[in-house]
C-alpha cells in the first residue's frame, strides 16, 4: 500500500511539472503540495487500514472542497471564451 501511495506522488508530479509549463502556477502549487503529501506518506510504512483511513479522509477533504468551489465560487454563465 505505502508504493501506491508513492505511485500517487509521481502521477500528482507529473501533473505540477505540467500545469507549471502551462503557466497554471497556482494549480501546479496546489498538486506539488499533494506530490510532497503522498511521497511523504509512502515511505512512512504505515499499516494498510491506517492507508485506507488517510485516503479516505483526503477524498472528503477534496469532495467537500470541491463542492464548496463549484457551488459558491464558480459564477454560472460566466466563462473565457
Amino acid at each position: 500500500m505505502d508504493r501506491m501511495y508513492r505511485v500517487m506522488g509521481f502521477w500528482t508530479g507529473i501533473f505540477t511539472v505540467m500545469f507549471y509549463l502551462g503557466d497554471m502556477y497556482t494549480a501546479s502549487l496546489l498538486f506539488l503540495g499533494q506530490t510532497a503529501f503522498f511521497v511523504f506518506l509512502g515511505y512512512l510504512n504505515l499499516s494498510e487500514r491506517m492507508y485506507i483511513y488517510i485516503f479516505g479522509a483526503y477524498l472528503t477533504v477534496f469532495f467537500v472542497g470541491f463542492t464548496y468551489w463549484t457551488t459558491f465560487m464558480m459564477t454560472p454563465g460566466v466563462g473565457g471564451h
